[in-house]
């Protein structure tokens, strides 16, 4: 065996190889890699479409994920006679009520914050004080290793009002308008659901491609709800908890906090990031010593650990089982792609996608031995 070895070894650039062979289809090779080039090339252009394409195709797809999750109040109204023009506004007009409602008790406290925005300033730099001596210690150390750095050039910066009203402006505008095409989008695609389904199933010719069609669009719509039902009842008595562990420790507007917690853990791993760090942010200002301001969100990231490790899979994964690995690669795909609200689309958008290809592309089960 070791004289066979011997002989069939040959170096390419010093490298040992065994044993090598020459490729018995060259052809078939290239194929499979034109295949592939042109899948890349597609999904580069499919991804620098959405990418540029952001200002107008974030709010359409959140409104029809939205709409897709709603339309079985629309579709209920319709059972009792209600038309359906009538249920849809009826249904955008709550959805607008409950997001007015947040934003204005959102507003109260954050009113409050920027009008004490100088003692808020000296209280937070009391309490930071430990760590002077650990940064300064860094300072240093980056000083010694690019002593340029610290002898850099200085510029002056002056703040003209109308120029800080136009960015403000600027900022506004396109938020503006993308919340008109939102809701826009939305109260039309519930009112035409129903039509839209029939036209889109009928556009196929062949009866098994209508069969497949409707199941593809029941399956979107009833795991799309199952979803959002499930985790806005966890969501809602996660918020529950922790505004009542923000009550017992005497930290401020627990209630709102509590509907922060609810809105951001829609959000997987990032949203219960943000928590965290913004009860922090309000302790340093609300308590009176660091340990205190950092009771809270530790409080936090052990009841949001339990949430997320335990009480969530048990209850969602005996309806809908996603894979962590999927949602955490979603979850950064689409924030890196559409930001904030595509963070909030990550999963649903992920839901669709295993639905579409789980129709298109069946897959049997197959049992490994052992």
């Amino acid at each position: 065996m070791n004289e066979q070895l011997r002989r069939t070894e040959h170096s390419v650039f010093g490298i040992k190889l065994t044993d090598a062979q020459p490729l018995s289809d060259i052809p078939a090779i290239w194929r499979v890699g034109a295949i592939v080039s042109t899948l890349l090339m597609g999904g580069l252009a499919l991804i620098a479409a959405l990418f540029f394409g952001r200002a107008v195709l974030l709010p359409v797809t959140a409104a029809l994920i939205v709409g897709i999750t709603l339309s079985p109040a629309t579709e209920f109204g319709v059972k009792y006679r209600i038309p359906t023009p009538v249920s849809a506004i009826a249904v955008v007009a709550l959805l607008m009520s409950v997001i007015g409602a947040v934003l204005l008790l959102f507003a109260t406290p954050l009113t409050e914050w920027i009008a004490r925005a100088p003692e808020i300033g000296a209280a937070v730099q009391e309490k930071v004080r430990v760590f002077e001596y650990p940064l300064s210690v860094l300072r240093d150390l980056k000083n010694a290793i690019m002593p340029g750095a610290a002898h850099g050039p200085t510029v002056a910066v002056e703040s003209n009002p109308a120029e800080l009203v136009g960015a403000m402006l600027l900022a506004v505008t396109p938020a503006v308008s993308q919340f008109v095409v939102f809701f826009g989008t939305l109260i039309f695609f519930l009112i035409t659901n129903i039509h839209l389904r029939r036209k889109l199933i009928v556009a196929f010719e062949t009866r098994d491609a209508r069969l497949r069609m409707l199941r593809i669009w029941n399956d979107i719509e009833d795991n799309l709800v199952d979803y959002v039902a499930l985790v806005t009842m966890i969501n809602l008595a996660l918020g529950a908890v922790t505004a009542l562990m923000l009550y017992l420790i005497g930290f401020p507007n627990p209630v709102m906090f509590g509907l922060l917690t609810m809105g951001l853990n829609y959000v997987p791993y990032i949203g219960p990031g943000v928590v965290a760090i913004v009860l922090f942010a309000v302790g340093l200002v609300a308590m009176p010593a660091l340990a205190q301001a950092a009771l809270a969100p530790a409080l936090f990231v052990a009841i949001a650990t339990l949430e997320g490790h335990f009480i969530t899979p048990s209850i969602v994964g005996k309806r809908l089982t996603l894979s962590p690995f999927l949602v955490f690669l979603a979850v950064v795909f689409w924030t890196w792609l559409w930001g904030p609200i595509g963070a909030f689309l990550a999963v649903p958008l992920l839901i669709v996608s295993i639905v579409v290809l789980g129709h298109l592309w069946p897959q049997e089960e197959v049992n490994l031995p052992g």
